[in-house]
């Protein structure tokens, strides 16, 4: 890929890996841990889209909250309060994937500027990026809070070419969604999907440039 100024990463699921908090909880959780990650992870997405249709933000905090007591209760473990607190004080500080802070060391030092472009608050982002050191390696974390509404409005997306002031066009987008994938590519972002997770192709507007298993693909792909 050439003609690049800037890579822009999603948060979570991306950088962050979003099983991590219930792995940490697997002894609490048994054999639930795996059950409970999933749901509690597409409850947290379905409210978002849920809520930005229905004109009703809150912050991504209280959605992820949301989202996991919909999962405990449907899993019979809504009763544990000591678990519910652990579970939700770990989402703010998830473990970054293993390949990430080498990744982005190498991006700067290939002199394009980087940032996250997340539904995260500012509160969860800074304490995510905070945990995982690599603060210095991100020009800023924008946070879908300054608008009050969710990805995948193309509101959202223009926030990093604002941010940044670099044109559509001339941003790498990266996000282990596939559904964010295609919005960020169908606004004009040149897109990598990240396919951690061997998911199929959405069948939505927008197509990635390309495709990788993880961020080591990066670098070399823009010719780091």
């Amino acid at each position: 890929m050439q003609d690049i100024d800037a890579c822009v990463f999603d948060a979570y699921g991306t950088l962050f890996d979003v099983a991590a908090a219930a792995a940490h909880c697997r002894e609490d959780l048994g054999d639930k841990a795996d059950a409970l990650s999933a749901l509690w992870r597409s409850k947290q997405l379905e409210y978002t889209w849920l809520r930005s249709l229905m004109g009703e933000y809150v912050d991504f905090y209280q959605v992820t909250c949301d989202g996991l007591d919909y999962a405990l209760e449907t899993l019979g473990l809504d009763g544990d309060t000591a678990l519910r607190e652990k579970l939700q004080a770990l989402y703010l500080k998830l473990d970054c994937y293993a390949e990430v802070p080498a990744m982005l060391k190498a991006l700067n030092a290939g002199g394009l500027k980087c940032a996250i472009l997340s539904n995260g608050s500012p509160k969860m982002l800074a304490s995510a990026v905070e945990n995982a050191g690599i603060a210095d390696d991100l020009v800023d974390n924008y946070s879908v809070d300054q608008l009050g509404v969710y990805k995948p409005t193309p509101r959202v997306y223009q926030m990093a070419v604002d941010g940044l002031n670099v044109p559509r066009e001339r941003i790498c987008f990266m996000s282990s969604n596939a559904w964010d994938a295609s919005a960020a590519a169908n606004f004009g972002f040149r897109v990598v999907w990240v396919n951690r997770f061997g998911q199929k192709k959405e069948r939505l507007p927008g197509t990635p440039e390309h495709e990788i298993k993880n961020l080591s693909e990066l670098p070399p792909l823009l010719g780091l």
